[in-house]
């Protein structure tokens, strides 16, 4: 469903990706991580076309670097860090304009694209914020409207760059079981940025570890977040458990501990 070879992104005089191939087979997960600056976002920017590479992309066998704005947009929904967000817009209207790439020049979204807009605000339980302006909202409950819109879009591609940063615990979970429902129904090809490795590996099918825009390791969540591998490129402080589930955990630990001696004077 995706695919891309030799892919090689530069700022001036910055290499972001040093000619990295991957597949990403249809319906998988593939979850992205990596310290900052790894390259995780300027991948994402390059498989949608936000940024200028080499090398090759493909999406649903077609090559990206051919299709158009609006034909990319019918294959390719994205979550990016940060969205446009006006400030005066309506939730549903916004969310509507995830409509735009099935709307025809010049027409107007049919009964069929509110339909579509109306269910997706419902699965997203944000039905009582429909007519809320943009700008009166927390950051939480935007990024659930920017998710909303991608969703709408009903394009086979998803790309999330860390969907649930501004979320809490409990609504980190629910979007992302809801992206993995809506995942296995509309058989989605999910590619997704995450700083939460612990989700990361709760999630996707596979995990693809960047290190200075290259690849350092991918595989299952298992064969990637090892402690050895990840110490190299999050610190000596990371620390991987198995869960009574048999789910995988990473946990930061301290590395230093001051001795506090009460009374003490400096």
């Amino acid at each position: 469903m995706i695919s891309f070879a030799g892919l090689t992104v530069r700022y001036g005089d910055k290499m972001a990706l040093h000619g990295i191939s991957e597949r990403v087979p249809a319906g998988e997960w593939l979850g992205v991580i990596g310290a900052n600056g790894a390259g995780k976002t300027t991948l994402l920017n390059a498989i949608a076309a936000l940024v200028p590479y080499s090398g090759s992309v493909t999406v649903c066998d077609r090559p990206a670097g051919r299709l158009s704005r609006r034909e990319l947009s019918r294959l390719i929904a994205y979550v990016p860090q940060r969205p446009v967000l006006p400030p005066d817009m309506t939730v549903g209207d916004y969310v509507l304009l995830g409509r735009t790439a099935h709307i025809g020049y010049l027409r107007m979204e049919t009964a069929a694209d509110r339909g579509i807009c109306a269910a997706t605000i419902d699965r997203l339980d944000l039905n009582a914020m429909a007519d809320r302006l943009l700008g009166s909202m927390s950051g939480g409950e935007l990024q659930r409207v920017v998710i909303a819109r991608a969703l709408a879009q009903e394009a086979p591609v998803l790309l999330l760059d860390e969907p649930t940063s501004a979320l809490d615990l409990g609504r980190r979970m629910d979007a992302l079981e809801l992206i993995d429902q809506v995942r296995h129904e509309r058989s989605l090809t999910v590619v997704s940025a995450i700083h939460d490795l612990t989700l990361a590996g709760q999630f996707a099918d596979r995990l693809l570890l960047l290190a200075d825009g290259q690849i350092a390791a991918t595989g299952s969540a298992r064969e990637v977040l090892s402690e050895t591998a990840l110490a190299t490129h999050f610190g000596a402080g990371v620390q991987v458990l198995t869960t009574d589930t048999g789910d995988i955990a990473v946990i930061s630990r301290r590395t230093r501990r001051h001795a506090i001696s009460h009374g003490a004077t400096t």
